[in-house]
């Protein structure tokens, strides 16, 4: 008996979402492909993440998250109540119960594409329909399209992941407006950016804004995201959530995070420093870099010359990790390159360099 006939069809027919590659850490080996932060939390986070390790494991953490749905409300203002915030394991598991939540089967979602590809993913799990809508020239928000799709949930990134563009809040508002459904506005990226959405939500009941501890908040092993929505909304959460999603030392890192939140200002500025630093150093190389407001920046590799496949392999050889996204033609010749510590960027612009002057020799 094939055991693979009891698969339900709409899984068995989906593809599966393909994360950045994870090598095995070696001294040599220059990381910057999966959006992580290059630098460790500050030190009293890290003292707390050390003292939280003397917790007693036999016991089931806090299944609500209650001290972290305080503190974010402390942290994060804008008249936010605890009732208005769910914990989960990453936003992707936030991700997981939106989809869990409203979409049945048949039922609609759409994003402006190109964007994060694990939306289509949990939609087909659903057992959902997705199609992404192209962004306006300039990377404006396409909103009447987006009102129009049929869709029952628009989801927006801001800072957009791959592209690293912010679209207008004003934008954001209008679609939240004019839309009959659900917006998620997918802040991932938002502490590199210049401004966020919180301020929307009091005025928008249908607006739904996520966030991760992954990014900026140098915490992508303990998986920890913040939803933040209607109460109303967020009892509905409740329901479909896993049971005790977040351990307990998860818990204890997001309390200490948020507890010493301004601590993490010079990181993020540091990263935008090198942000501007790189996107100038590979302009001047001849790559096309549009301005970014998240801790990576997308480039189109120089043309004429060698596709972004060859450049992937090359830096690869040379134990250079980016991205590269072979399945949508609209990124065909582009390259995601997280923004790492100083010295990595040196050695990623030492090696464009010598991969330059070695095709100019080599004819």
């Amino acid at each position: 008996m094939d055991p693979t006939c009891f698969i339900r069809p709409n899984v068995a027919a989906m593809t599966g979402y393909v994360p950045g590659e994870q090598p095995a850490p070696t001294r040599n080996l220059i990381k910057l492909n999966t959006n992580e932060n290059p630098q460790e939390p500050p030190p009293r986070v890290k003292k707390a993440l050390e003292e939280a390790m003397d917790i007693s494991c036999r016991r089931y953490p806090d299944p609500s998250a209650t001290a972290v749905r305080e503190l974010a409300c402390r942290v994060y203002g804008h008249r936010l109540t605890p009732e208005q915030v769910i914990v989960g394991n990453g936003s992707d598991d936030l991700l997981t119960m939106i989809m869990r939540t409203f979409i049945d089967p048949g039922e609609l979602v759409v994003a402006p594409g190109p964007t994060y590809s694990l939306y289509e993913a949990l939609t087909r799990l659903q057992g959902g329909n997705y199609r992404d809508i192209p962004w306006n020239e300039g990377g404006g928000l396409p909103v009447a399209a987006l009102v129009t799709s049929g869709a029952k949930v628009i989801l927006v990134v801001r800072p957009n992941a791959p592209t690293g563009h912010v679209v207008d809040l004003e934008d954001v508002a209008r679609l939240c407006r004019e839309f009959r459904g659900i917006v998620v506005l997918d802040e991932a990226y938002v502490d590199f950016a210049e401004e966020h959405g919180l301020g929307l939500l009091h005025n928008h009941p249908n607006l739904i804004i996520i966030r991760t501890f992954s990014k900026s908040m140098a915490m992508a092993a303990l998986r920890i995201g913040l939803g933040f929505m209607d109460p109303r909304l967020a009892m509905a959460f409740h329901k479909v959530r896993d049971s005790y999603n977040i351990n307990a030392i998860s818990q204890l890192a997001a309390r200490a995070a948020l507890e010493h939140h301004a601590d993490y200002q010079p990181l993020w500025q540091a990263i935008k420093e090198q942000r501007h630093r790189l996107t100038k150093a590979l302009r001047h190389r001849r790559f096309t870099v549009p301005d970014s407001q998240a801790n990576f920046i997308l480039a189109q590799v120089p043309t004429p010359g060698p596709d972004a496949t060859w450049w992937l392999a090359q830096l690869k050889e040379r134990g250079i990790y980016v991205r590269y996204f072979p399945n949508d033609p609209r990124l065909s010749n582009k390259l995601r390159i997280t923004i790492g510590q100083p010295s990595e960027i040196d050695q990623l612009l030492a090696a464009i360099d010598q991969l330059a002057t070695t095709r100019q020799t080599t004819g």
